[in-house]
């Protein structure tokens, strides 16, 4: 994304998916903004309903029955309010998680068996069989029947038999992947596989291993296999650990291994040597090293068959020699080794080779007899001479000899290196702050919110509506108490009017007519008004009453709402502050920061901002506000009482800070603890192919297991400290109802309704200041998820992106294209006394230069490529058409050098999406590039054409098909610079060919930089630059270092092809010297 600067199509794609989530949240939010809003007034709109009802029935209400009813409803207030409501909720939530999860645990399970070695029901590391068809595992006596008995390939040895098999990865597709495959390795053969890009030969070994199920026919794998797949696979941890993965140390095998696979260079450079921590996906070495690694990790178990998909073309051609004669055609000479590569200068040592093509074995033979055989492939196998062909086998036989009677090291099986654990330098831990939440953490969420003024509103809502409510409780206490005086009037002087009207009935012996009837409301109401009660004022303070609890309900809607949608805009923008400081962070911070800690920060930490949080927060607030009108309403009632509370309050205070002192520091473990979850979790999904190959997955689960064990002891230990906390509060709040409550006994006050307000006011505060206390300690624990999505807005960023004005280039730079490296050195960490990978190179590339880069792996070449696109740290300059790139921002960079990189990368969309993210190009323009890049017929065959879904890494393409999506990206591009990181590694000779012919019509007014390790193709290029441990050591044209060349680098390079090999790509040099030198005398 940075080469290609593509950060603002890709942020806009992700602010899109934000988009939708938050909006999906802010719903949510609404509906906890009304549940929490009932803690405010449900009950006292129960209590409204409840008095007002009693008194419109004409029934007389006392002190004694209101504070009842109160009392009664404040009983059931956290129920009604709390629990209740969010029981409901969380029951809704639960049962959408449950769902998912039900849904995952549905998906169709593999059946590729469990090689640990602690399962019972696999027998270890003897040799077992294994046969799949389309609709079962067979038992070993079927599979004895289904094994030929002619002695090829019996259960006693080792052996792979495919018979008509077919599969494909997408059910859906009407094409097999696999078609009609057939095919026998017999013990010890070494099989070369080769075959164009995409025609199934990485999904042949996935069907081996049992990866990709087979619809028809069989596959019968007679023993246990090693793999090494096409895209290394490494997890954090030391170099020695990648190897090793699980196995114990033999220290003789690890040397010999170590040896075979070429490392010990790349140990002797490494800072560390084999203990250097390697970063996730290996971040800190070269694409050699970690295919070594890997090749390493394959070679090192020892197994009966070896799966290697590809391992020879992330090499130089002197390390693949090497690898192919010690490693492949020596150390496993004894074993079945499967090799799929597309170095055909190795073809003629291989016991058998199968060619594929559009998923079919198109051919399978021995080299002579396919070099003979007419197929139109054979052309493009190289034809050496006889001779060199016999020794090279000669010498490979030989080189095994010495390897197979090797025995292992009962002492070096003893030594499990438990002791090179303490040597390894520790992987860089995640930080982690200390100390109390400052109020600058509150003014960055608040100002992310809206600023200050939306905060002031929104407090301004809380705390009317606050002020209402207790107006409201103060105003029952008032109506009641005036109730109860009006009540007692009532009685007396109604006891009186019933005695004057018994006397006055003996007196008056007639009878009210029926016509009297309608004048009884009236007369009752003049009865009423006859002893003293006024019913005009009755009525008003009813209407006060309603007026004030409407107010109470329709603020408080008001003040949720606000205040969550004040939460939502502080979530977004944190959220977007934290993707910008990601994606401006400088390639040092992903190297050094594995993507579950990244993970971490934008799943469980920015879900605690976007749905716990705005909870708590306006939990606290409510709370302390309503103990603030508590606390007002008591104290009216009895000035005294304020003692009793200010000293719970200070009770409290220390209570809080002692219990947060360690709450706080606990959730930001807890924090941390969770990252390595995320990591092992990522890494273990990528590396899913060679876990199961290796049969580590129980060595997996249980370090899985130990993290989540290590992640759960926090999190426990935290909701211990919190339930303790709870505890104690509890305790404290009944002392203090208790001190109210005698200190009426003490006391007794004038107005009985004053006592009831006292009492159900100091039960009401009980529960609130306990769950107040815990929800304001959770908000500062709470307010850690914000301190770590605020922590990487921080993160220092690379240069700007944009140039400032007196140094921005004209939109038609660079028109020439000449590169001048001046006193170029290159580090990887931004401490300056760290070591430079590149030191002081000084060399011109002149205006439309081809200039090819060699060298062993590990030599920098790569590295030269992260200093011309700023992804490091440079010293010295690099000028392009007499700009210094150094002064120049980012994007006009890199916007204007064209780049196929080592590792290609397709993203999740559509392939429009990934070749053009800016819209830029019209479809013909695209299909017109996909056509230069022979891709055209392959996307045309997808569902939906350019619209066609892209899976994740573009796993539904071959690497070979990525590389040629990323070359068709730099011709859409027509940038005069243009850099080729390995661009053909992973495609056939064929199309490798066709590739070079399309870069040198497209490209051929470009300056084109060439990192390779197959000498064919730079072989014609102007110059070559030839690299060894970050300094450059030979810079010519191909032929003047094949000949005049003192350093004899390069020459060396060429021979270690084979004879015939280095003739033809010494004639492919001087022909191009010839040439250059025509066109320079013309």
């Amino acid at each position: 994304i940075k080469m290609y600067a593509w950060e603002i199509p890709f942020g806009k794609m992700v602010a899109y998916a934000r988009r939708k989530e938050i909006n999906a949240i802010r719903k949510v939010s609404y509906i906890r903004g009304i549940l929490l809003s009932f803690i405010m007034f449900l009950t006292r709109v129960s209590v409204f309903l409840s008095l007002v009802g009693y008194v419109l029935l004409q029934q007389v209400l006392t002190p004694e029955k209101a504070f009842v009813i109160t009392a009664y409803y404040n009983i059931l207030r956290t129920t009604m309010t709390v629990f209740f409501p969010q029981g409901i909720s969380q029951l809704a939530e639960a049962l959408v998680s449950i769902k998912r999860i039900q849904k995952f645990m549905l998906y169709e399970e593999t059946d590729i068996v469990d090689k640990s070695v602690d399962n019972p029901n696999y027998p270890g590391s003897n040799q077992s069989t294994v046969v799949k068809d389309d609709e079962k595992t067979l038992n070993r006596k079927e599979a004895e029947k289904l094994f030929p008995s002619n002695g090829h390939a019996t259960l006693s040895e080792a052996g792979i038999v495919m018979s008509h098999v077919k599969a494909k990865w997408d059910s859906n597709s009407s094409e097999y992947t696999l078609d009609d495959v057939n095919l026998r390795v017999q013990p010890g053969t070494l099989i070369a596989i080769i075959g164009p890009v995409g025609s199934g030969k990485s999904s042949l070994v996935q069907s081996i291993l049992g990866e990709l199920r087979p619809e028809s026919g069989t596959i019968k794998v007679n023993g246990t296999f090693s793999y090494a797949s096409q895209e290394p696979w490494l997890f954090t941890g030391t170099v020695r650990q990648n190897i090793l993965f699980g196995q114990p140390m033999n220290r003789r095998r690890y040397q010999q291994v170590v040896k075979k696979c070429a490392l010990e260079r790349d140990f002797e450079l490494l800072p560390y040597g084999d203990k250097t921590i390697v970063g996730e996906r290996g971040a800190s070495l070269s694409g050699g090293q970690k295919a070594r690694i890997s090749l390493a990790r394959a070679v090192y178990r020892e197994t009966s068959i070896y799966l290697l998909d590809d391992p020879l073309s992330a090499v130089d051609t002197h390390v693949g020699r090497h690898l192919f004669d010690q490693c492949m055609r020596g150390f496993l000479r004894e074993h079945i080794v499967v090799l799929i590569t597309h170095q055909l200068q190795f073809l003629q040592q291989a016991d058998q080779i199968v060619i594929m093509e559009k998923g079919r074995v198109s051919a399978v033979g021995t080299y002579d007899s396919l070099r003979e055989s007419g197929l139109d492939f054979a052309n493009l196998l190289a034809d050496p001479e006889k001779e060199e062909a016999v020794e090279e086998k000669s010498r490979s036989r030989s080189s095994s000899k010495v390897y197979s009677n090797r025995r292992n090291s009962e002492a070096s099986l003893n030594s499990v290196a438990d002791s090179y654990v303490e040597e390894t330098p520790m992987q860089q831990q995640e930080t982690q702050e200390e100390g109390k939440i400052g109020l600058e953490l509150y003014q960055k969420y608040f100002r992310a919110g809206g600023g200050f003024l939306t905060f002031f509103i929104m407090l301004f809502f809380c705390m009317l509506s606050q002020l209402l409510a207790s107006g409201g409780d103060w105003f029952l206490s008032y109506w009641v108490a005036k109730k109860g005086r009006d009540g007692k009037m009532y009685s007396a002087n109604i006891n009186k009017t019933r005695i004057d009207d018994t006397f006055a009935s003996f007196n008056d012996t007639t009878t009210l007519p029926p016509t009297a009837l309608p004048e009884q409301e009236s007369t009752f109401m003049t009865l009423l008004r006859d002893v003293g009660v006024d019913m005009d004022a009755e009525m008003l303070d009813i209407y006060i009453f309603t007026a004030i609890t409407v107010a109470t309900v329709v603020i408080t809607l008001a003040r949720s709402f606000l205040f969550f949608n004040v939460a939502m805009k502080a979530s977004t923008n944190l959220h977007n502050s934290m993707f910008r400081g990601i994606t401006r962070a400088a390639m040092y911070f992903f190297n050094t920061n594995p993507a579950g800690r990244i993970l971490n920060r934008f799943s469980k930490d920015m879900g605690q901002v976007d749905e716990i949080l705005p909870s708590v927060m306006m939990d606290v607030i409510q709370i302390f506000l309503s103990l603030f009108g508590i606390v007002v309403v008591i104290a009216v009632v009895n000035p005294l009482f304020l003692l009793p509370t200010a000293i719970l309050a200070i009770l409290f205070y220390y209570l809080r800070s002692f219990y947060l002192q360690t709450s706080r520091d606990v959730k930001r473990l807890e924090a941390i603890t969770r990252s390595p979850i995320y990591s092992h979790m990522a890494a273990s999904l990528s590396g899913l192919s060679t876990i199961r190959a290796y049969g580590a997955q129980r060595v997996l689960i249980y370090e899985f297991d130990n993290y989540q064990d290590l992640h759960s002891s926090a999190f426990y230990m935290f909701i211990s400290t919190s339930r303790a906390f709870g505890y104690w509060l509890d305790c404290c709040c009944i002392i203090y109802i208790a001190i109210i409550t005698l200190s009426f006994f003490l006391f007794p006050p004038a107005n009985g309704g004053d006592v009831g307000l006292a009492i159900t006011q100091a039960m009401g505060m009980t529960g609130m200041v306990q769950w107040g206390m815990r929800q304001s300690a959770e908000l500062e624990n709470t307010m850690t998820a914000v301190e770590r999505v605020v922590e990487y807005d921080d993160i220092e960023p690379e240069g700007e992106l944009e140039s400032p004005a007196d140094k921005k280039p004209p939109k038609t730079w660079p028109e020439e294209g000449k590169i001048v490296f001046d006193e170029l050195s290159l580090r990887y960490f931004p401490d300056p006394k760290a070591e430079y990978v590149l030191k002081s190179l000084n060399f011109v590339i002149k205006p439309r230069e081809k200039v090819g880069i060699v060298g062993r792996t590990g030599a920098g070449k790569s590295s030269l490529i992260n200093a011309l696109f700023r992804l490091s740290y440079n010293d010295g300059s690099i000028v392009i058409d007499s700009r210094d790139t150094k002064e120049m921002g980012l994007h006009d960079l890199r916007s204007k050098v064209s780049i196929i990189p080592q590792e290609p990368v397709l993203f999740s969309g559509t392939m429009r999406y990934n070749l053009d993210p800016f819209d830029e190009y019209t479809d013909a323009k695209l299909w017109e590039a996909l056509e230069e890049v022979k891709l055209k017929n392959v996307v045309a065959e997808l569902p939906s054409g350019l619209q066609s879904k892209i899976s994740e890494g573009g796993a539904n393409f071959s690497v070979g098909q990525r590389q040629l999506v990323c070359l068709a990206r730099a011709i859409l591009r027509e940038n005069r610079v243009l850099v080729l990181d390995e661009a053909t590694a992973n495609v056939d000779p064929q199309t490798d060919a066709l590739i070079q012919l399309t870069i040198r019509d497209k490209f051929k007014n470009c300056t084109v930089l060439t990192i390779a390790h197959r000498l064919n193709t730079v072989m014609d290029s102007d110059k070559v630059l030839v690299m060894d441990a970050g300094q450059v050591v030979e810079f010519g044209t191909p032929y003047e270092l094949l000949t005049k060349s003192e350093a004899k680098i390069f020459h060396g390079m060429v021979q270690q092809t084979g004879k015939s090999t280095a003739e033809n790509l010494t004639r492919v040099a001087q022909k191009a010297h010839e040439l250059n030198l025509k066109s320079k005398m013309e």
